[in-house]
C-alpha cells in the first residue's frame, strides 16, 4: 500500500515510513489491540478507506496559508509578512494598503465558520481542556516526546533548532501561551485573542514548511511534507483524546462526553491553524482507531535527533548557571517532578531508547496526588459552584504559571531565521 507511482499527485501519495499495513499483524499490532478492547471495550482497527486518508494526510498542507506566505514573507520578508498580519489582525485585512488576494482569501476562510460547528460543545471542550490547568503542561510535555521517535516531527525541530539546547523551554512556554489563548472563554470568536494567536501560529508553521521543503535533507519520499496534516491532526488528539483518558491517572473524572467535547474543540482550533483533514474522528472509538494505527505505522527511525530532543526538553526544566537561591530551589524541585511525569507516561521502551535520567522516588509523584485530585472532582461534578470557582481559580493560575516564566517577554510566534543544520 505504500508502494507510489511516479504518475500519482502528491496527494495521492503514502510516505515510505508509513508502514501500517505492513506492521498490523505483527505481534505489537495484535498486543496493542487486545489491550485497547480490554481497556477502553473499543475495537481500534479502522477501515481501510480511513487508513489510506490518514495515510494521504501527510502530503496534505495548507495552501490558503500558503499562497499568502508566498505573496508577501517569502517576496519580501518575515518583518514585512509579519507587519502586514498585525495590522489585518488589529484593524481588519481591509486596513491593510495593497492586501493581495491571497491574504483576503485566508482571512475570508477563518471568519467563515464551518457548518459542523457546534459552539456548545466547542466551549464545553475548552471548559474541560482548561480544567485540567497546569498538570496539563506536565502531561502533554511528558507524551510528545514519543513523537520524537518519528523523523517526520523529529525532522522540523531538529534542523531549526526550535526545540533544542535554551531554545526548548522558551518554546514550550509559548506553546503554553497558546493554549491559554484558545481555551479562555469565548476566545474563539471572530476579532478574539485566540483566533489572532491561531493565525500568528499558522503563518509561523507555513513559513517553516516551505522553508523545510528545500532543505537538502527533508526527505519528501518518506516523510511527506513537514509540519503535515497528519501529524497536526495527533496533535488534535494530543489536546483532547489522550489527556481525556491519560489524566484520569491523576484523578480527573473526565467522562466520554466531556473527551468529545475537547476533540470538538480542537477540531475547530486545528481548522483555524490550517488544520482541515480529509477525515476527522466523530467518536471515541474512530479516536482509538487513529491513535492505533499511529502506533502500528511507526518506525521510530529518528535516533539522535530524536534522543537530543527529548533531553533538551527535560534538561530545560533543570537550574542554570544564572539561577540562584530561591529560582535555582523552583528549578530543581520542577525538575524532578518533570521526571517523574515522563518516567510515568513515556513507555519504557522510549524511555530507555532516549536514555533519560531515572526518577527515583520522583516517580510516584503523580499518583500521589490521585486521592486529593479525585476528591476534588467528585466535589465540582456536584456543586456548579465549586465548579465555577475551580474554572476561576485554574484561569489565573495557568496564566500566571504561564507569565512568571516568560517575565516581561511575550509569546511571539516566530520563525527561526536560520536552520542549525
Amino acid at each position: 500500500m505504500n508502494e507510489t507511482d511516479k504518475g500519482q499527485t502528491l496527494s495521492e501519495r503514502i510516505p515510505g515510513e508509513f508502514r501500517y499495513w505492513e506492521q498490523r499483524n505483527s505481534r505489537y499490532a495484535t498486543w496493542l489491540r487486545r489491550g485497547i478492547r480490554w481497556v477502553f471495550g473499543e475495537d481500534p482497527c479502522l477501515p481501510d478507506a480511513a487508513v489510506v486518508k490518514y495515510a494521504h494526510s501527510y502530503y496534505d498542507a495548507d495552501p490558503v496559508a500558503e499562497a499568502f506566505v508566498e505573496d508577501v514573507y517569502l517576496k519580501h520578508g518575515q518583518k514585512k509578512g509579519r507587519a502586514m498580519l498585525d495590522l489585518a489582525l488589529r484593524a481588519g485585512v481591509d486596513a491593510v494598503p495593497n492586501a493581495p488576494s491571497s491574504m483576503k482569501t485566508l482571512f475570508a476562510e477563518v471568519e467563515q465558520i464551518p457548518d459542523w460547528v457546534d459552539w456548545e460543545q466547542v466551549e464545553l471542550g475548552a471548559r474541560v481542556f482548561r480544567r485540567f490547568g497546569t498538570h496539563m503542561y506536565s502531561f502533554a510535555g511528558a507524551i510528545t516526546l514519543e513523537g520524537y521517535l518519528e523523523n517526520s516531527v523529529a525532522k522540523p525541530l531538529a534542523f531549526t533548532g526550535a526545540y533544542n539546547g535554551e531554545s526548548a523551554q522558551r518554546r514550550f512556554l509559548e506553546t503554553a501561551g497558546f493554549w491559554v489563548d484558545v481555551s479562555e472563554p469565548g476566545n474563539l470568536l471572530h476579532g478574539r485573542k485566540g483566533v489572532e494567536t491561531c493565525m500568528r501560529v499558522r503563518v509561523m508553521h507555513v513559513f517553516v514548511r516551505k522553508r523545510l521543503l528545500r532543505h537538502p535533507e527533508w526527505d519528501l519520499e518518506g516523510w511527506g511534507v513537514p509540519i503535515s496534516q497528519g501529524d497536526a491532526l495527533l496533535t488534535l488528539m494530543g489536546g483532547s483524546l489522550i489527556p481525556g483518558f491519560g489524566l484520569r491517572t491523576l484523578g480527573y473524572r473526565t467522562t466520554r462526553d466531556e473527551i468529545l467535547a475537547m476533540m470538538h474543540f480542537w477540531r475547530y482550533v486545528g481548522h483555524l491553524l490550517g488544520v482541515q483533514p480529509r477525515w476527522y474522528p466523530s467518536t471515541i472509538q474512530e479516536a482509538l482507531g487513529l491513535m492505533y494505527t499511529s502506533q502500528i505505522k511507526s518506525v521510530h527511525r529518528s535516533g539522535r535527533d530524536g534522543e537530543e530532543l527529548a533531553r533538551s526538553y527535560l534538561e530545560s526544566y533543570a537550574p542554570g548557571e544564572d539561577d540562584v537561591g530561591w529560582d535555582a530551589l523552583v528549578k530543581h524541585w520542577e525538575y524532578r517532578l518533570q521526571l517523574g511525569y515522563v518516567r510515568l507516561f513515556l513507555p519504557p521502551n522510549t524511555h530507555k531508547r532516549y536514555n533519560l535520567p531515572g526518577a527515583g522516588i520522583w516517580r510516584l509523584h503523580p499518583l500521589l496526588q490521585f486521592p486529593f485530585v479525585f476528591a476534588w472532582e467528585t466535589a465540582r461534578r456536584n456543586s456548579a459552584t465549586l465548579d465555577e470557582l475551580h474554572d476561576k481559580w485554574v484561569r489565573r493560575s495557568t496564566q500566571a504559571w504561564v507569565q512568571r516564566r516568560l517575565g516581561k517577554r511575550s509569546p511571539e510566534y516566530k520563525s527561526v531565521t536560520q536552520f542549525t543544520r
